[in-house]
């Protein structure tokens, strides 16, 4: 996913080259040559980072800032020529994530946003890959259970270890055997039934009206009928 910078500055050289740089480096870039403009695009557009001069017409930086603090966490760049110490204090405290001073490399601001972001979100991408998506199903490991349409369903505990197997691999078969030894280590024969009640709880509790099946019985496979679960 491309992250989106909104660079607030009224110099149209900085603007152009933090642009060129930034694009370069694969983010998608949004411009502001004021504070009053800048608040108008992050009411429309999901900002992942702010770069926001300190000195611009109609509304600076600092009001801009202040203004963004009121409801929001997006990571901030400070980008100014004040490089007095109580400058950059002040800029930290109103909410600034980081402070970079004029002249500055643009090299030296892309690694500014690159660490920012990462240490901003790291938690929230390793939050996603602890998440399992299938069609309008979806398990969250953190939370252990599984939603349908943002809706949780509720499954037993065995329930929802046969299903998340399933989602792990969607589109793949497996035998009753496969599925049981997912929940307890080892099979016997007589297994085959708990599991098919435990395969035909897990139908009912996902089908609503209109819906197909979400977990398909494949027939004629080797001796065991092998199931899977639907990828739409």
């Amino acid at each position: 996913m491309s992250r989106k910078i909104l660079i607030a500055e009224d110099d149209k050289d900085i603007l152009e080259i933090l642009t060129l740089y930034l694009e370069n480096d694969g983010f998608e870039v949004k411009k502001a040559k004021n504070g009053k403009e800048a608040m108008k695009i992050l009411e429309k557009e999901k900002i992942h980072l702010i770069i926001a001069d300190i000195m611009m017409p109609i509304m600076n930086g600092h009001e801009l800032i202040k203004k963004i603090r009121k409801d929001s966490n997006v990571p901030i760049i400070i980008l100014s020529a004040k490089n007095m110490e109580e400058d950059k204090v002040l800029g930290l405290d109103i909410g600034a994530d980081a402070y970079v001073t004029k002249p500055f490399k643009p090299l030296e601001v892309v690694a500014n946003v690159n660490a920012i972001l990462r240490r901003c979100y790291q938690y929230e991408e390793e939050k996603l890959k602890r998440k399992i998506s299938v069609s309008d199903l979806e398990f969250d490991e953190d939370e252990y259970l599984i939603k349908k349409n943002g809706k949780v369903v509720q499954l037993t505990n065995t329930e929802l270890k046969i299903l998340v197997k399933m989602m792990k691999e969607p589109g793949k078969t497996f035998t009753k055997e496969m599925l049981y030894e997912c929940i307890n280590d080892g099979y016997f024969e007589t297994d085959a039934n708990t599991i098919m009640v435990h395969i035909s709880n897990i139908r009912t509790k996902l089908k609503s009206d209109n819906d197909e099946d979400y977990v398909k019985t494949i027939r004629g496979v080797r001796i065991y009928d092998r199931e899977t679960i639907k990828r739409v």
